[in-house]
């Protein structure tokens, strides 16, 4: 039998018979391994343990601990969440159910929404095919046998229309568990048996549409979320609690800071002037930030023809997610993306060589129609402003502009007051635009900027876009919860597309590298995770209103208003409640207002021209000298605390 040549993580090479299985390398290198093993990455695939080998390859083995695990671990529990639907339910019909971030889903056509007394008993169920441990079961079958199978043995409308839009000529595969009692259309991998998913936890359920569209069918969606352990569960859980405590749909009202209430347009949200505050804020200081460090700051039309959408390819790759707008005949579409405008500016004139790199900026509102099954507050929105940038340079420039948008991006987020944030790069996918050198040269400029600013990475392999490599950050905020906010975009599309060009040192048209950046992503959607992070209490710099002050009674109403006139004068967001209320009331609504600095004005304040300073925390401090404070406030506000 001829033998293939396996290269591990550690590139270190082992050789096999030719179709032996993951399972198989894993034992030959460890029966701990074997053990431990759920899954394997083949190449840039990931495979289940029982896949054959059968050319030369990479391979990892996944075990508990991989990174990876979370996401094949889920996957395994949403297939046996959804036997166990069938099972207590046998007119529930699944329809799609993927793992996620947050663990996983499954939706569900019944004619009855589940309550909760469903989930304890599904849950329960679920719990008995885990103790059962038997193997998931991998079954390869044509297109047309598993429409049949959905059609005549299941009557599974919704898994009959996904199949339908698959070439016929592939072949797809079914997993079953249970000895086959249940089996479900799925490309997996998935753990070598029940029993592998160890700890799991349904966790709601809510209504949703068929591919998240309100014209569709309602489903029913379960969530639910799987750990290797129980104390990885029991820490989730408390996670969760608490962040019922920050949600943002639920503190934005109350903090008067904007609303997204769905009456006047989905995914439409209506920002109050204290939101109105801390989004101006973050743009002067992207503003403040970005000019410092060379770029450009432009505006672009919300609304262009449709011949920039065609040059650009949206409408041939974004059209179900764009709003078109007929003028008198005229079909145009208002922007989902800043993109084409900036393409545009940089054609305006022929750049020498010499010129580049060239950073062009703006903070652009975009539109985009996405489905209202999947809006969330201001974290999935229709109307939203990105700030992106896209930095024209030389191919020798190309590593240098990539470590200046790392390091800002590191200031941002630190400036922000985030902690931890992690890095990523996504290389070449297996369709792509491109020259093999042009991928190779800017995948190598990435990893090596990466090395120059010192800073851990992951690869995920084959996981760029088609037009270019990336870098991702997901940033972590308060609780432990993972964002993934700025990217830092390698393009080869839109640069052949608008035909852009700089003249080189032999007079000559050349083609620039292109870098597309968004720092915040959306400016709604970050300001959301502000307001989670610090559960609605602002740094200084960043609140609406940083200072209240609070007379003792009408007496003192004049004092108050001569007191907020100083702190104004310094630039500084103060106002006086001059309500008709009690004091006690006043405080106690400032504090909930989640106000930094509570300021009291009574007699003794009146005649020494002083202040009383309630401070976060219940802390008050009495005899405070007024430009002394203000310059406390100054001082926090520079050093963005």
């Amino acid at each position: 039998m001829s033998m293939v040549e396996v290269t591990l993580p550690d590139g270190s090479k082992i050789e096999i018979k030719k179709g032996k299985t993951v399972l198989d390398v894993a034992e030959n290198i460890g029966p701990g391994l074997a053990k431990a093993a759920i899954a394997g990455r083949l190449n840039d695939d990931f495979v289940d343990l029982t896949c054959k080998i059968v050319d030369n390859c990479n391979l990892e083995i996944i075990t508990l601990k991989s990174d990876d695990a979370f996401h094949i671990l889920n996957h395994s529990a949403a297939h046996i969440m959804a036997s166990a639907v069938v099972k207590i339910f046998p007119n529930a019909r699944p329809t799609i159910g993927p793992a996620v971030d947050e663990g996983f889903y499954y939706d569900f056509a019944i004619d009855e929404p589940f309550s909760q007394e469903d989930l304890e008993n599904i849950e329960s169920q679920m719990k008995e095919f885990i103790e059962a441990d038997t193997p998931f079961v991998r079954e390869d079958i044509s297109i047309k046998e598993a429409i049949e199978y959905y059609k005549l043995t299941e009557d599974n409308k919704f898994k009959v229309e996904i199949l339908e839009e698959i070439d016929d000529s592939n072949s797809i595969s079914f997993y079953s568990h249970n000895n086959g009692d249940f089996k479900d259309l799925c490309r997996g991998p998935h753990v070598p048996s029940t029993k592998r998913v160890t700890t799991v936890k349904l966790l709601s359920v809510s209504s949703a549409f068929w591919r998240g569209d309100a014209k569709r069918e309602s489903l029913q969606r379960i969530y639910g979320i799987a750990f290797p352990t129980e104390k990885d569960l029991k820490k989730h859980l408390r996670m969760l609690e608490e962040a019922k405590k920050r949600d943002h749909r639920i503190l934005g009202p109350q903090l008067d800071l904007f609303d997204t209430a769905d009456e006047w347009g989905p995914g439409m949200p209506l920002i109050f002037p204290k939101g109105r505050v801390i989004l101006e804020t973050m743009r002067n200081f992207w503003e403040k930030e970005h000019k410092k460090a060379g770029y450009e700051i432009v505006q672009t039309p919300h609304i262009f023809k449709e011949i920039v959408w065609q040059t650009s390819g949206h409408t041939e790759y974004f059209i179900e997610n764009m709003f078109p707008v007929d003028l008198r005949g005229e079909l145009w579409y208002v922007k989902p993306m800043n993109c084409p405008g900036h393409m545009m500016i940089y054609n305006r004139r022929a750049y020498s060589y010499k010129e580049l790199p060239v950073r062009i900026g703006e903070m652009g509102t975009v539109y985009r129609y996405e489905l209202s099954g999947v809006l969330h507050g201001l974290f999935r929105i229709r109307s939203f402003t990105q700030d992106d940038a896209h930095i024209f340079m030389l191919p020798s420039q190309l590593e240098d502009e990539i470590v200046n948008v790392i390091n800002m991006v590191n200031h941002f987020y630190k400036t922000f007051g985030f902690k931890e944030w992690e890095y990523f790069i996504s290389t070449k996918p297996a369709k792509a635009i491109g020259t093999e050198e042009g991928w190779e040269h800017a995948t190598n400029a990435l990893i090596n900027a990466m090395k120059r600013v010192d800073i851990p990475f992951k690869i995920k392999k084959g996981d760029g876009a088609f037009y270019g490599p990336k870098i991702d950050v997901d940033v972590k905020d308060a609780i432990g919860r993972k964002w993934q906010l700025s990217t830092i975009q390698v393009d080869f599309n839109l640069p052949e597309r608008f035909d852009i060009n700089y003249l080189g040192e032999d007079s000559q048209k050349h083609r620039p590298y292109v870098i597309h950046r968004v720092i915040y992503g959306a400016t709604e959607r970050f300001l959301a995770i502000l307001v989670e992070h610090y559960e609605g209490k602002m740094p200084v710099w960043l609140s609406p209103i940083q200072v209240v002050v609070i007379p003792i009674t009408d007496n003192h109403v004049n004092y108050a208003k001569k007191v907020v006139e100083e702190f104004s004068k310094a630039e500084i967001r103060a106002e006086a409640d001059t309500s008709g209320e009690r004091m006690e009331y006043k405080i106690r609504q400032a504090t909930l207002n989640k106000i930094p600095y509570i300021l009291n004005v009574g007699d003794k304040e009146l005649e020494s021209k002083t202040i009383a300073v309630r401070s976060r925390g219940n802390k008050v401090e009495f005899g405070v000298n007024i430009p002394d404070f203000i310059n406390k406030i100054l001082k926090e506000i520079e050093n963005y605390q």
